[in-house]
């Protein structure tokens, strides 16, 4: 283990999810309680134990710490360098540190905008969606504060809108048509990703598509920003998913094993969406180093790989990314989907990622390597039991990672 790394004094004690669903119009504090209490209890604790709470903004903090009877002496979360992550490396810090002893993080989406005030006021939407009836409602506070962060990190914005690139599906899909000219990718490799991640999916109950998916349904599908078709993007649900962050001193008092982090990284943004002289590497380069910086183990330890897959190439350029295979040969890796099956090599987007089981903005990615190295994923259980997982979340000048260890 290297010395003086914080987060090597913290470990991941309780996990929890809520229901998960398409238009559900289940309101945001309601699911943000069911996964809450469900990782506060699967840490062995009560509410009053927990004396920290972190979230990017979904479900404010206030409220979900009231209707738990929560009193922190530490709060945090918001959007730093490690991206939509940036919660649970903060909760991490906070309890190395001692300005914690457990930190409740959580995050929860909707996919027809927030839901965290009583059902009789007006619901605010999220910022990137129409709006249903009111053009007037506006985004909360608190999501107003992470839009703006995210933002800043994405100084190119400007030039993208005005060329007509309003989406982040056509963002990287510029970034995918590159990398298949200069390495040979194809569209059927990305394929292979959608289809394994599929797969996994119809082991995973709470997975909202599990129906099988062949490589002709995968290229039969709608175009949506060339060469991404609907089966290369994430599917929105509703959820919430939680994690108990811990000081290690807490390993004699968790039910479950306790998961030791043993790095993170992540990256301040640097060239944004298209900018980068390395272009079409993304910020994942930056964080992945300063993750492996961080640590004595190498790719080579990784056993299993939840990676984030809003969209199927963002899994290739992590792949890249964190060494777990040659710069160029991330199509070549997934294709025939052997080496990352359960039984592969390289078991990948266990709980069928984003792309079938729920877009949960990466927390998803954290929750199933939790099950996976404590051995409780059930049918999806990779036989050879893992000892070290990585996580990865985000894209373009977004990016944070983590290696867990049991």
């Amino acid at each position: 283990m290297t010395t003086d790394i914080p987060e090597q004094r913290s470990i991941i004690s309780g996990i929890g999810i809520s229901r998960i669903g398409r238009r559900t119009g289940i309101p945001g504090l309601e699911l943000t309680l069911e996964s809450a209490r469900s990782a506060i209890a699967d840490a062995g604790l009560e509410p009053a134990d927990i004396d920290g709470i972190a979230t990017m903004g979904d479900t404010p903090w206030r409220a979900t710490a009231g209707a738990l009877g929560i009193e922190p002496r530490y709060t945090g979360g918001g959007f730093d360098t490690g991206g939509l992550l940036s919660p649970v490396m903060a909760a991490c810090f906070a309890v190395a540190q001692g300005r914690a002893r457990h930190v409740l993080v959580y995050r929860t989406v909707q996919m027809m905008g927030g839901s965290i005030v009583p059902a009789d006021e007006p619901k605010p939407r999220a910022a990137h969606q129409e709006p249903a009836e009111a053009p007037s409602d506006a985004p909360s506070d608190a999501a107003s504060e992470g839009l703006g962060a995210m933002a800043n990190v994405m100084g190119d914005m400007g030039p993208l809108l005005a060329a007509h690139a309003y989406s982040a599906a056509n963002w990287l899909a510029m970034h995918c048509r590159r990398h298949m000219h200069l390495y040979g990718t194809t569209k059927e490799q990305l394929g292979w990703l959608a289809i394994n991640s599929r797969r996994n999916a119809a082991r995973n109950p709470r997975a909202v598509y599990r129906d099988p998916m062949t490589m002709d349904d995968y290229l039969g599908a709608r175009m949506i920003s060339s060469p991404f078709g609907l089966l290369d993007c994430d599917v929105p649900v509703d959820g919430s998913i939680a994690f108990v962050v811990s000081t290690d001193d807490a390993t004699a008092d968790a039910p479950h094993r306790p998961l030791h982090v043993e790095a993170v990284g992540g990256s301040p943004g640097r060239g944004g969406w298209v900018d980068r002289p390395d272009y079409p590497k993304m910020a994942s380069v930056d964080a992945a180093a300063e993750m492996w910086s961080r640590t004595d183990l190498r790719p080579a330890d990784v056993d299993i790989a939840q990676l984030y897959d809003g969209f199927t190439f963002l899994t290739f350029a992590w792949l890249e990314a964190l060494g777990l295979c040659e710069e160029g040969g991330a199509g070549p890796f997934v294709e025939g989907a052997a080496r990352i099956a359960l039984d592969g090599e390289l078991p990948l987007n266990t709980y069928g990622g984003q792309l079938s089981a729920g877009r949960m903005h990466g927390y998803w990615v954290l929750h199933e390597a939790c099950l996976q190295l404590r051995g409780e994923a059930g049918e999806r259980q990779v036989a050879r039991q893992p000892e070290v997982a990585v996580v990865a979340n985000g894209g373009g000048p977004i990016a944070g990672c983590m290696l867990l260890h049991r």
